[in-house]
């Protein structure tokens, strides 16, 4: 028998007891094109079925990896072909209004591939991380890449903690969110500091 979730996740018990491994897939494909569902959420949730026996981990992590890199393609092609004139015009249904999406574009074109990675993890940018690397010409390789890494490690660290904390996930997913907003500020005082040394660098090459 299927374990009750905890929390936020409760209500996803009956699509996943309905539709289970395509559940998974099709709510994690449809995220990361941009339309809001709950991705991590299901993967969360995916993963304490599994814990449970009711759902295999291998299989759940397999397809959530595989459904994330399309849905992001996805996405890509959008912004690619698509453009911002597609986006504005058609975002604001997804809540991906302008003023969200190009904020969004200045972070990712302050940051690069990395964002693309790191991104994974980012409400709101995990959305919007495909449809952006598309408008902003991102190499398509490139952003392969780095989706890629950035899927892995997103569903494995979720669908891992899920299946090992069982019902406890809520306060481990509860813990998580207070201190990620201290792990990102780091990162950025991390990442300004490179940005800053290298501008330093190579001031000083120009004045040798």
């Amino acid at each position: 028998m299927a374990p009750p979730l905890p929390g936020p996740l409760e209500h996803l018990a009956p699509l996943l007891g309905h539709y289970g491994y395509w559940a998974v897939g099709g709510v994690v494909l449809v995220e990361d094109f941009g339309i809001p569902a709950p991705g991590e959420t299901i993967l969360i949730a995916a993963g304490v079925y599994a814990g449970a026996g009711e759902l295999n981990v291998v299989a759940v992590g397999v397809i959530a990896f595989v459904a994330a890199v399309v849905g992001d393609n996805i996405g890509y092609l959008i912004g690619r072909f698509g453009g911002r004139a597609f986006v504005h015009r058609w975002g604001k249904y997804v809540f991906l209004t302008p003023e969200r999406f190009e904020k969004a574009e200045r972070f990712f074109g302050r940051h690069g591939g990395k964002v693309v990675t790191v991104a994974r993890f980012v409400e709101g940018l995990r959305q919007a991380n495909g449809i952006i690397a598309g408008t902003s010409g991102m190499h398509w390789l490139r952003f392969l890449a780095f989706n890629a890494l950035g899927a892995a490690l997103w569903v494995g660290l979720w669908v891992t903690l899920a299946y090992f904390a069982g019902s406890h996930i809520g306060a481990v997913y509860d813990t998580i969110g207070r201190y990620e907003v201290y792990v990102f500020a780091g990162i950025g005082v991390l990442a300004a500091a490179l940005i800053a040394r290298h501008l330093l660098r190579r001031r000083r090459r120009q004045e040798s």
